[in-house]
């Protein structure tokens, strides 16, 4: 089972998947790339349990999601990866995993104003990348540049390209971000844009190394070996000199993506790492007896159907909704889920700062989930369920193929690797209803963001639905763009409300259930450690216990 591919705006799919790694797995580093010398030479010990002594002592993390997606900061969407970036790299601005406020990284301080339309960053004195060159403004308008390009489609671009006009060197160590237009949550976002060495990333060829794995930072550890499919090993760096310093002298994370061989990993006196992401939550109970802390993090991870629009009945809200209705959420939650979730009573999550319970909620309701077809003029229709084969995602079928076979919907269930599925979505294959996998939260919590990344005239969801040119969505995507531009938070706020409430009543790309993400770790071996709601972990609060 691959690590899902979240959605993604206004990036062509096979690009995308090229890009971010969720087609096919990544080459393997070359010996042309310096900073990582050993990938040729095999793995580290994959049982290397931290147990030497004192400072010296390894971090050995397990990570639920492949490695070998791509590791460029302005294109992946890959969970290890994006973990592991914001350990190598560093943003202007970073921000807290869990709460997301932001902190001063490689500028010295955050906006005074962040309603202005210009903010100047002053670059902390004595930032070096980790082949030792300083880092300066001519690296954070190299970045910039790329994200901004209109001739370069990058995943970032759909992150600042609405708000963000330009990045303009004032001085070797001084840059000024200036916007079209007041936009605070900009502040957030910056940690989304990695300061990336320009005299290395400019390179020919060198953004395709980017993808392989190649990783040079200013961050409070460095890149030491990468392997496809087996581990990532970092050192701390001793050139650092932010915020966040690194407490482990060595990290080896591994990648096991198989359930059962990352819970084994972990358990048992011979235990051979001390934390571990993406936890079954049939294991919970086993781990916490062997001494295990298991705790999740909710939030924006979830279970969606999408429909395809140009397939009759489903250009029918009514056809639509009625299928939501059908759905037992609450049993999905108890057997599933094992009550790590929620049924979806907005497209947001319920800890999201924006969410209000939407007008339409689908509540179990087979009754009316049959008037709601008998009114559209439907009967006797049969479903076949094209989804992804995430394990949890999996779990959750027989609930949905139960509660449609129980208003006379004959559904028969079809899960696939996640590239077979969308690989069918590219190429514009005819298909009903897809089931898959969704968190946005990787990237933030403000609502804009997540919203814009589901719902837009050329986002990439939206032309699998086929939706886009109905005048509904047209309206739809204009009340987004006004809201994007609402200088007053509190207006802003009502409006993402407003308009989601025309995405709930749609139905045409809408969560089924939130659920949470469990991290298990050892507490007798690690402090600090804060389980993240969306998938990978981040140790730059963590320390030996």
């Amino acid at each position: 089972m691959r690590d899902v591919t979240h959605d993604v705006p206004a990036v062509h799919r096979r690009s995308f998947l090229k890009h971010t790694g969720a087609l096919g797995a990544a080459a393997a580093l070359t010996s042309s790339l310096p900073a990582l010398t050993s990938c040729s030479s095999g793995p580290e010990s994959t049982n290397d349990t931290g147990g030497g002594g004192g400072g010296d002592r390894t971090l050995t993390a397990v990570i639920g999601y492949g490695n070998d997606g791509s590791w460029d900061p302005t294109q992946t969407a890959s969970a290890f990866a994006m973990a592991a970036n914001n350990h190598i790299y560093e943003g202007l601005l970073d921000t807290d995993p869990i709460s997301r406020e932001p902190y001063a990284a490689l500028a010295t301080e955050v906006p005074k104003d962040p309603n202005s339309t210009s903010w100047r960053f002053t670059l902390r004195a004595g930032a070096t990348f980790h082949d030792g060159k300083p880092v300066t403004a001519d690296d954070v308008v190299f970045v910039f540049g790329r994200i901004l390009d209109p001739k370069t489609q990058t995943l970032a671009k759909g992150f600042f390209a609405s708000w963000l006009k330009e990045v303009r060197k004032v001085d070797a160590r001084t840059v000024e971000l200036v916007l079209r237009f007041p936009f605070p949550e900009g502040v957030a976002r910056l940690t989304l844009a990695k300061v990336m060495p320009k005299h290395v990333f400019s390179r020919p060829g060198a953004w395709d190394d980017a993808i392989k794995g190649k990783a040079i930072g200013s961050g409070p550890y460095r890149q030491t070996a990468h392997h496809p499919k087996s581990n990532t090993t970092f050192e701390a760096f001793d050139g650092y000199n932010g915020p966040r310093r690194a407490a482990f002298k060595k990290m080896n994370w591994l990648t096991i993506v198989d359930a059962a061989p990352r819970v084994a990993k972990i358990s048992g006196s011979g235990a051979g790492a001390q934390i571990a992401d993406n936890i079954p939550y049939a294991n919970i109970a086993r781990l916490e007896q062997g001494g295990l802390t298991v705790a999740g993090g909710a939030g924006m991870n979830n279970l969606f159907l999408m429909f395809n629009t140009r397939h009759k009945p489903f250009d029918d809200v009514r056809v639509r909704q009625a299928l939501h209705h059908a759905i037992d959420t609450e049993k999905m939650v108890r057997v599933a889920l094992k009550g790590h979730g929620k049924p979806s009573s907005s497209f947001l999550d319920e800890g999201n700062p924006a969410y209000r319970r939407a007008k339409t909620v689908y509540d179990h309701d087979p009754d009316k989930a049959k008037a709601l077809l008998k009114a559209a003029g439907v009967s006797g229709l049969k479903i076949d369920i094209l989804a992804v084969n995430v394990s949890w995602i999996v779990d959750c079928l027989p609930t949905i193929k139960a509660s449609w076979d129980a208003i006379g919907v004959e559904t028969t269930l079809s899960p696939q690797e996640t590239t077979a599925v969308f690989t069918k979505m590219d190429q514009k294959q005819d298909y009903q209803v897809v089931a898959a996998a969704s968190n946005p939260n990787q990237f933030g919590l403000d609502a804009d963001l997540i919203m814009h990344y589901n719902y837009g005239p050329e986002n990439l969801w939206m032309r699998y639905t086929r939706w886009a040119d109905d005048p509904v969505a047209k309206q739809l995507f204009k009340d987004m763009d006004r809201a994007t531009r609402e200088p007053d938070p509190d207006r802003k706020k009502a409006m993402v409300q407003d308009y989601i409430d025309v995405v709930a009543e749609q139905a045409v790309l809408y969560p089924v259930v939130h659920n949470e993400l469990m991290t298990a770790w050892d507490p007798k071996r690690l402090t600090g450690i804060r389980p993240q709601p969306y998938p990978g972990i981040n140790l730059l609060q963590a320390k030996w216990a």
